[in-house]
């Protein structure tokens, strides 16, 4: 397929006389469906795809390409990226690789779709979520591609399961000799700092592999690039796909692009940016709002009142407030029971503090309510990274207190960010 004119990517064509529509008043509305979407929007950030997309595709020539994606991977105007290089000639794509919750994000958390074929295109997907280095280099070897491309939309936290897809994938690829390629996307958080704990090796996991702080503020390439140089000794060096038009303190509404959930609890950008530090929740006995219109911005449990918002509020906490809220989830904890609690209301996200703001949740909720506890299965020290946030709730010490336990780490992250960062 040859390039249109202007620079546009191949699938950004203009618009037509027969994509306008005549209104009833006699006003013309242009409708730009499908392709032409991408032109009519011109966000001001270009995505990896994007930028590999204007270039021809002349990195994948000659290659035999497979795709680890999710309903993420999508251009400005809303076509799935796998479509778009089915239908390009100059690239032979032969598997797509689905992580959690599936290549078309119906799973919940923890689940995956399995394998089968892409009705749309007729290739096979490869379920790639739980699966170890080694049975990914196996599933690798086994769908023929000498090539795979990771395309998929982060959230910018720790314990968010696809940057691990994503290190699993770089361990798979360096066993199977397999190239290697990172296309990139923003990070909605910004790409300003890091901060909270950094993740002690006894407790990695599928949520955290690898000594990062819970909000790592690095998009998905300055990561590949970092787990490369930092924990897998170059045994992969992969190719990266930078963005165009992104700056570090970029929100993600201030990119242009289509927000897609990236998985089914997270409906908008303000759902991750409160999920970097109410993601603490699914390690406690409260509802971390799965089940309600506002995923781990509503938080609550069954006997809860006032007294949390309040108590939340009186903390002065930077950029946000606190409402005392009521809802019936209809599914996870507490499904089809009224829980009470608090809904988080950010109205400066350029101060708030979501790691500080949920470990004060914690404390806050331990103090007005008598049912507080953890999980049994200790998943909230996996989820934070340490044992010292769970202890210092347990104990009742200050805020500062269990803050500044993780500042020597965190510290020390930073140094080593700095040699991996492309923006």
């Amino acid at each position: 397929m040859p390039h249109s004119s202007g620079g546009r990517p191949p699938y950004a064509r203009p618009l037509t006389r027969r994509q306008v529509l005549t209104t009833a008043a006699g006003g013309a509305v242009a409708l730009p469906p499908g392709p032409a979407l991408a032109a009519a929007r011109r966000p001001r950030v270009r995505t990896g795809f994007d930028r590999l997309a204007q270039e021809g595709f002349a990195r994948l020539a000659g290659r035999r390409v497979g795709v680890v994606t999710n309903p993420t991977g999508v251009t400005a105007g809303l076509r799935h990226i796998v479509d778009v290089l089915h239908e390009d000639d100059r690239v032979d794509l032969r598997a797509v690789f689905g992580p959690e919750h599936g290549f078309r994000g119906t799973a919940q958390a923890g689940g995956s779709e399995g394998s089968y074929h892409d009705p749309a295109t007729g290739l096979p997907v490869y379920d790639a979520y739980g699966r170890s280095p080694r049975q990914l280099a196996e599933v690798f070897t086994r769908s023929g591609v000498d090539t795979v491309v990771f395309d998929i939309q982060d959230v910018g936290t720790r314990c968010y399961t696809y940057i691990w897809t994503l290190y699993d994938c770089m361990t798979a690829a360096a066993l199977a000799g397999v190239r290697l390629m990172v296309l990139d996307r923003p990070n909605p958080l910004t790409g300003r700092g890091a901060y909270g704990p950094v993740l002690e090796r006894a407790l990695a996991s599928g949520i955290g592999r690898e000594p990062l702080p819970l909000t790592h503020g690095m998009t998905v390439a300055e990561l590949a690039l970092l787990f490369d140089g930092e924990y897998l000794d170059g045994a992969v060096r992969p190719e990266t796909v930078r963005m165009a038009g992104w700056r570090r303190g970029d929100f993600f509404d201030a990119t242009g692009l289509p927000w897609v959930p990236p998985s089914p609890n997270m409906p908008t950008p303000d759902t991750a940016l409160a999920y970097a530090g109410t993601c603490l929740f699914e390690g406690t006995v409260l509802s971390e709002g799965r089940g309600t219109t506002r995923p781990f911005e509503l938080l609550g449990a069954e006997g809860i009142d006032h007294r949390w918002a309040e108590a939340a509020n009186a903390l002065g906490l930077p950029g946000v407030l606190f409402r005392e809220a009521y809802a019936v989830p209809v599914f996870s904890k507490f499904q089809g029971r009224t829980i009470g609690g608090v809904q988080l209301h950010v109205y400066d996200r350029r101060v708030y503090d979501p790691v500080r703001t949920g470990v004060a949740l914690l404390m806050t909720a331990k103090r007005v309510w008598g049912g507080f506890g953890w999980r049994a299965d200790g998943w909230v020290d996996r989820l934070a990274g340490t044992e010292a946030v769970r202890r210092g709730v347990d104990a009742g010490v200050s805020l500062d207190e269990v803050v500044g336990a993780w500042g020597e780490g965190l510290a020390g992250f930073r140094e080593v960010r700095e040699r991996y960062l492309l923006y």
